[in-house]
This record gives structure tokens, C-alpha cells and sequence, in this order.
């Protein structure tokens, strides 16, 4: 028996014991194709892999293209750390979206329990801690535009409008790369916590079609996802690349007996009933022996479905409304939606020397806000009639890029490969509008579950972005590489931004490198953060949000919104102590200044008064001011976040017993909240909650680990997950603190574990069938007290971001490959 197959047991071993150890201290201590130009000169792409394997020990030696403009620079060698996900890696996880299955394969990214109204249909996620909008997202290199729909309840991602990657269909993707560094000198604004480049299929031939279906343990939240990818010739010069793709997946209900009703009957808190079209083509065509045009787009249409708070019979008795519903009712917001993304350039090689991208890219989302079986009490009290659907107003958010790219390799006597020199200048125009709902939506009390967007709240924002940017990469010896960059942007509305970035990476032989990195950030507030309001009302409470920019907020002490700055650092080592097996360690600080929140807090009177300036009325509250609050954004606080990530990987062949690929990658994290601002009243804008969203509702700690099995035509791959701990400060909704902002219920949330399992067989050269379980053991995250949820109905804690709390998911998958 060869060394290796003793070796690696005993290392993954000793580094899945030392990662969990110190998971359980960090958690006591802290109560995180063959075609024209081929890709070779633009774009390399990873080594291929099957529907059932992980990337294999080949990977390390992939080109890529994001966080350098070096095109030789490969993962292995990479001066900051990078992830490279495979496509098919993404679909064998047995998840239908893109988000959910990177949380499963990426110890970095998390994601919210649950959210709600809207925002519980974006995909929004973490990286390094960070909220939704301090991350990045390309498709294939260049910037994508948000989503519309805003976060708008109390979690950690409230006042997000990050890049929805639900809106990207999975069958499209040729790999992502996660580069966890800091980007904004060479990327722009958002890119603090790191970049996703979401890199697509681009082969020329050939047909997959693919299909999963599933559900839940509690026998709920039916989830079907169809989809297909073919490639095509373009006569002898190109490639054509085509996905489409259906999901569709049923509601689910977790919340526990109401109190009014004696009946579990509340549908509010799960996930939303959603069903999705979507389809993308990429394409290159060679127009001479040097220039090529390109080009790539994403259309994809959505409906979903989320069901508000119950209105029992005594609550609709209360409000009047008997005679419409008797035995009570629970409205439905809707959202139907269409987004779109268009890419079309030319890039060419060898101009004068220089290697040359020229670009326009143009995306957009738009939401439509509706509900039904829904009523406006008041519109009700005084004519005797309301309608039951109501037209809510709509969000609009549209982005047009044009990017130019030049580099250049320069030999240069004394340095041991050529400087590469690249620069490039962008233009970017955003628009932002919120549209207003019909009158009975937003008339007195409005709409119930979701109050209409009134002619107040109605915007059309717009901003112009120039940048200019340059950026310098060479090895000085042979061990010792370099990278600098240096950007300016001037945003018209918000002034102008320098970042600056400096990497460096030193191999002291095979065995053994190290790599640091030092740059610094910036994020401007986004045209939603600035201008978006809206009022939300449940069967005993009333809440929203203030546009920043606007006299209500002015008049409770709103100063304006300026960028975020931060400054990073990171230092890292890697080691390949024997063959196959490498292994990543990457620490990281990130200082974030004026860091953009929804700590702007009002209630009672002042909430009150404040509404009636923006135009809307609370008078269903007037009894009751207490249950009524509003914010607003504002620059409320400087964080530090600061962590460690590990990666390890480790191929094994066991002759005739088969091969193993084993992986461990673990990532602690943790954020202090400190210098929070005050309004011009004296008082702190971030509450104790407020600050706990940003510092503790992210998992100290998350470690995956396990391997993929391969043998003759059978596959099965085991993974474990531990979620570290998370701490929350829970609203009171009953007793003598209830909905207080300064009394909070402090919930601990202790580790969990989550088992994922699949087995595979090859049935045929062209079929693979598998049968496999997220969180097979039917997890769920720690409950909560029943003074807490409101008419018990969040059994837990759904602004943790720790596992789902949808509980076990079962699926079976079909791959078939022409």
C-alpha cells in the first residue's frame, strides 16, 4: 500500500479535528471549446468535470480571470485566494438555483434563514460576513446589474439590492470563481467583501438535459427543475452556447399554532411559492485571424407568491372588515417579474502589441407589486365596499455599462517574466424608479399585508459613473510575484472615489508560499438606499422605511448617505506538503467606514408624525402609536470583520476499490460594530438588534468537509456541514416589553450539523441517475420563545443565517448528455 493512502486519512483527519476544535473555541469566545481565439488568449477554462465529481487535482493548475489581468496566472499560483466552483459541481448538489448550492460547497457564503416579503424571493447572499451588497458580481468578467426589489423587514440583509442569482439559470454555468480579496481598485464600487464571476458554457457541440425533483422531511415545498445546455458550430469561425431552463417550487409552512385560532393555519413564514423561466446564449465568432465578437445575454421572467401574517376572525372583527371576510382571511403578495442582461464586445489581440476588450453591457429588472385576498379596511368602514386585489406599484432598476480594456505584456532586462501593463477606462448610467400603486392601495390604512406605494414615494433616480483604472503584475525572480492597481471614479450624485490595491506572493519552494495582500474600498449608496419608502402593515404592528433623501427623514435627523469606505488586509500560506494534496490558509481584516445601515430608528409619535409627512397615514395604529415604527438609512456605524479561511484537498486511488477526492475548507469569522453615529438628537441610530444583525446573526464559524467516492459506474459523495453559533436580539411582541427598541430578548443559537448524501450510477454512456439528501438528518435551527413571534408563527430564529429552516430536502436527479 502506497504512503498516500495512509496519509491522507490521517491529515484530513487531524485537519477536520483541529478546524472543529477550534470552531467550539472561536464559539465560546464569541457567544462567519474548441473555437476562435480560444479562450487561451481571453478566458481559460477549468478542467472538466463529471455531473458526480468535485474538481479534481488538476484544478489547481487552472487559468483564471478574475482578480488579475494577467492572462497566464493560474489558481495555483494566485497572489490572493480564489475558489474555483465547477458548473457541474453546482448541479449535483441537488439544488435548483445558484445560491443555495454555493452555501452548500462554499464554507464563505451563507445566507438568511428566511426572509420576507420580497426579499425572501431574491437570492441574496454572504460572503466573509459581509451583507449582500459588498460583494460583487460579474458574468463572464464584466458587471451585473441588481436586482429592484429591496430587502425591506429587519434582517442582516435589510436595504440590499444585491444581484439576484436565482435570475441566472444553473445550466449556464461553465465554473464560478469566488475571489475572496478585496477588488475595488480593479473592479469598482462593491467589491469589499470579494467578487463571484460567474464564467458560461461556451462549447460547441453537444446536449445536456438535466432534471431534478424533490422535496421536503415534512412533506411540503415540492421543487421540480428542468433544464437544458446545447453548443453549436458557427461555421468553422465560432461557437454558439445555449441554456434554457423551468423551476417551480411549491410553498412551505413552518410556524406553530396560532393562539387565536387554535390551528396551525398561518402560511406566512417559509419559503415563497415560486415559479421561473429562463433562458441565455453565449457566443464568439472570429472575424479575422485576431478580433473577435462576442456577445452573451440572460432573459428570465418570475412569479412568486408570499402569504402575509393571518388576519383571524377577531383581528378582521377588530378592523371592520366581518362582513368581507367572516372567517377571517390571510392576503398574498405577489411579484411577477422580468429581468434581462446583455452583453455584446469585441476583443482582439496583438493591436501594436496590445491585447484589447471593447464593451457594452445592459441589464435591468422589473417587479410589479400586487396582492390579493387582501381588503382596505377603512376604504371598506366608510363605503361598504373594498376591493380584494389591489395593483401595489412597482420597482425599477436598469444599469448600462461600456467598459475598454488594453493590456500589454513589456519585457523588462532585470525582471524575471515580462510587466504586464493593462488600463481601461468605464462609463455606467443607473436608473432607479418606484412607480405608484392604484389609490385604494395606499388610501388611509391601505392595502392589508402590503401597503401600496403611494404618489409620495413615487422616484425616478439616475446617476452617472466614470472610472479609470491601471494596473501592473510581473515576477521580480522566479519565486517573488507582484501585483499593483489603482482606480479613480467620479459618481455625479456622491463625489469621487481612489482605491488602491497591492498583492505579492513568494514561493519558498514547491512545498511552501505565502501571499498578502493591502488595498482599500469603497461602496456609493445605491439609488434604492437613497430613495426607497414604503409602509408595511401586519394584524398588530405597522412598519417601513423613510427614503433617506427626503424631509421626513431630514426632519428625524437623516443627514444624507455618503459611500462606504474600507481597508483590507490579508496574509495566507499555502502548502503542498506531498502529492495531491494542497492545502490553503488565508487571514483576512476588513475596516469598514460610514458603513450604510437601516439604523435611522422612530416609533411612536415620532414614527407617527413622520409617516404624515411622507404621506402615510397609520390611523389603524391611533390607538396604539407604540406598535408603529419607521427607518431610515444612514452612514450609522465602523465595523471590523476579521477572519481565517482553510482550504484542503487530497486525491486518493484505491486500484480497484476506487478513488477518493477528499475536501475540508473551514471559515471564522467574526464583526465588531463600533463608533455608531447619532442622530441630531443625541441618540445612537443602530439599537442592540440593529448592531446584532451586522456582528452575530453570521456564523462564527463554518466547516464542510467529507469526499466523493468514484468506482466502475457508482459514485457517492457524503458531506458534513457544521454551522457554528449564532447570537440574536429578538423583538418582544407581548408582555411588558413588547416592541420595545431598546428591550430585546437575546437568542443563542447553538452549532449545528447538516449531513448531505448522494449515490449515483451510470445507466447508460449518455444517462447518470442519482438519489441524495441536503440535510438528510432533518436539522433545523434553534427554536424560539413563543413571546417572540408573532401569534407563534416563526417556530425559529429567521434572521440567523445559519441553515435553512425548511429542514431535510430529498431529490432525485437525471443527467442525460447526447
Amino acid at each position: 500500500m502506497r504512503s498516500g493512502y495512509i496519509l491522507a486519512p490521517l491529515l484530513v483527519s487531524l485537519s477536520f479535528s483541529t478546524a472543529v476544535a477550534a470552531g467550539n473555541k472561536l464559539d465560546q469566545d464569541n457567544p462567519e471549446a474548441e473555437k476562435p481565439l480560444k479562450k487561451e488568449d481571453f478566458v481559460k477554462k477549468p478542467a472538466s468535470v463529471t455531473s458526480t465529481s468535485s474538481v479534481r487535482s488538476e484544478e489547481p493548475e487552472q487559468v483564471i480571470v478574475t482578480g488579475t489581468r494577467d492572462p497566464s496566472q493560474t489558481a495555483a499560483r494566485s497572489v490572493s485566494p480564489i475558489t474555483i466552483i465547477g458548473g457541474n459541481q453546482l448541479r449535483a448538489t441537488g439544488m435548483t438555483d445558484i445560491r443555495e448550492a454555493l452555501v452548500q460547497l462554499s464554507p464563505s457564503i451563507s445566507r438568511e434563514v428566511n426572509g420576507s416579503d420580497q426579499g425572501s424571493v431574491i437570492d441574496a447572499l454572504s460572503l466573509r460576513g459581509l451583507n449582500a451588497d459588498q460583494t460583487l458580481v460579474l458574468v463572464n468578467g464584466k458587471r451585473r446589474h441588481t436586482t429592484a426589489a429591496i430587502a425591506v423587514d429587519a434582517s442582516s440583509q435589510q436595504g440590499t439590492t444585491p444581484v439576484d442569482l436565482d435570475m441566472l439559470p444553473i445550466s449556464a454555468i461553465d465554473h464560478i470563481e469566488i475571489l475572496q480579496d478585496g477588488a475595488a481598485a480593479q473592479y469598482g464600487s462593491d467589491a469589499i467583501a470579494g467578487v463571484i464571476n460567474v464564467i458560461l458554457e461556451s462549447n460547441n457541440h453537444g446536449i445536456h438535459m438535466q432534471a431534478t425533483n424533490g422535496g421536503y422531511a415534512a412533506g411540503d415545498g415540492f421543487t421540480t427543475g428542468e433544464n437544458l445546455n446545447a453548443g453549436f458550430k458557427l461555421g468553422r469561425r465560432g461557437y454558439l452556447n445555449i441554456s434554457a431552463e423551468f423551476k417551480h417550487q411549491d410553498r412551505t409552512q413552518r410556524t406553530g399554532i396560532d393562539p387565536r385560532t387554535g390551528k396551525n393555519n398561518d402560511l406566512a413564514t417559509g419559503q415563497p411559492q415560486v415559479t421561473r423561466e429562463s433562458i441565455e446564449a453565449n457566443f464568439g465568432y472570429h472575424l479575422t485571424d485576431s478580433i473577435e465578437l462576442y456577445g452573451f445575454g440572460t432573459f428570465t421572467h418570475r412569479d412568486a407568491e408570499r402569504w402575509a401574517f393571518l388576519r383571524a376572525p377577531s383581528t378582521t372583527a377588530a378592523d371592520g372588515l366581518s362582513g368581507m371576510y367572516p372567517n377571517g382571511f390571510e392576503p398574498v403578495e405577489t411579484m411577477p417579474e422580468n429581468d434581462y442582461g446583455f452583453t455584446l464586445g469585441f476583443r482582439g489581440k496583438r493591436l501594436y502589441g496590445f491585447d484589447w476588450d471593447l464593451s457594452s453591457t445592459i441589464g435591468g429588472d422589473h417587479d410589479t407589486l400586487a396582492d390579493y385576498n387582501s381588503a382596505n379596511a377603512d376604504a371598506y368602514k366608510e363605503t361598504g365596499y373594498s376591493p380584494s386585489r389591489f395593483y401595489l406599484g412597482n420597482y425599477s432598476n436598469q444599469q448600462w455599462t461600456n467598459n475598454l480594456d488594453i493590456r500589454r505584456g513589456v519585457d523588462i532586462p532585470f525582471l524575471y517574466s515580462p510587466l504586464n501593463i493593462a488600463f481601461g477606462g468605464e462609463y455606467r448610467r443607473d436608473t432607479y424608479s418606484i412607480g405608484a400603486g392604484e389609490p385604494l392601495s395606499y388610501y388611509l390604512s391601505g392595502a392589508q399585508g402590503y401597503q401600496g406605494e403611494t404618489p409620495e414615494d413615487a422616484v425616478n433616480a439616475a446617476r452617472h459613473v466614470a472610472a479609470a483604472y491601471v494596473d501592473f503584475s510581473t515576477q521580480i525572480v522566479k519565486q517573488w510575484r507582484v501585483d499593483l492597481a489603482g482606480r479613480f471614479e467620479h459618481y455625479n450624485d456622491v463625489g469621487n472615489a481612489r482605491t488602491g490595491k497591492i498583492s505579492t506572493r513568494y514561493d519558498i519552494n514547491r512545498y511552501i508560499g505565502f501571499r498578502g495582500t493591502a488595498s482599500t474600498g469603497f461602496r456609493a449608496p445605491t439609488l434604492a438606499e437613497q430613495n426607497f419608502a414604503a409602509f408595511i402593515s401586519s394584524p398588530n404592528y405597522a412598519t417601513g422605511q423613510i427614503a433617506a433623501n427626503s424631509a421626513a427623514a431630514r426632519a428625524l435627523g437623516s443627514p444624507g448617505l455618503k459611500p462606504e469606505t474600507s481597508t483590507n488586509f490579508s496574509v495566507g500560506m499555502i502548502l503542498n506538503p506531498i502529492p495531491r494534496l494542497h492545502i490553503n490558509i488565508d487571514g483576512y481584516t476588513i475596516y469598514i467606514k460610514h458603513r450604510i445601515v437601516d439604523g435611522g430608528y422612530a416609533s411612536g409619535a415620532r414614527a407617527v408624525e413622520a409617516y404624515a409627512a411622507a404621506g402615510v397615514n397609520t390611523s389603524g395604529f391611533a390607538g396604539d402609536e407604540s406598535a408603529v415604527s419607521t427607518n431610515y438609512f444612514t452612514n450609522g456605524a465602523n465595523t471590523r470583520t476579521t477572519g481565517l479561511d482553510i482550504t484542503a484537498r487530497y486525491s486518493s486511488d484505491f486500484g480497484q476499490y476506487g478513488k477518493v477526492d477528499w475536501d475540508a475548507a473551514v471559515n471564522f469569522n467574526h464583526t465588531n460594530v463600533k463608533d455608531i453615529a447619532r442622530t441630531g438628537e443625541g441618540t445612537p441610530v443602530l439599537n442592540a438588534q440593529q448592531i446584532s444583525l451586522m456582528s452575530t446573526e453570521n456564523p462564527a464559524n463554518k466547516l464542510i468537509f467529507g469526499g466523493i467516492w468514484h468506482r466502475g459506474k457508482w459514485n457517492v459523495a457524503v458531506h458534513e456541514i457544521r454551522y457554528g453559533h449564532t447570537t440574536s436580539n429578538l423583538t418582544f411582541v407581548s408582555g411588558s416589553n413588547a416592541f420595545s427598541t431598546t428591550d430585546f430578548y437575546h437568542q443563542i443559537n447553538r452549532p449545528r450539523f447538516v449531513t448531505n448524501l448522494e449515490v449515483g450510477y451510470q445507466v447508460l454512456p449518455q444517462l447518470h441517475l442519482a438519489l441524495g439528501g441536503n440535510n438528510v438528518g432533518n436539522a433545523h435551527p434553534s427554536r424560539v420563545p413563543s413571546f417572540t413571534a408573532d401569534y407563534n408563527n416563526n417556530l425559529y430564529d429567521t434572521l440567523s443565517q445559519q441553515l435553512s429552516e425548511e429542514g431535510g430536502f430529498y431529490y432525485l436527479r437525471a443527467d442525460l448528455t447526447l
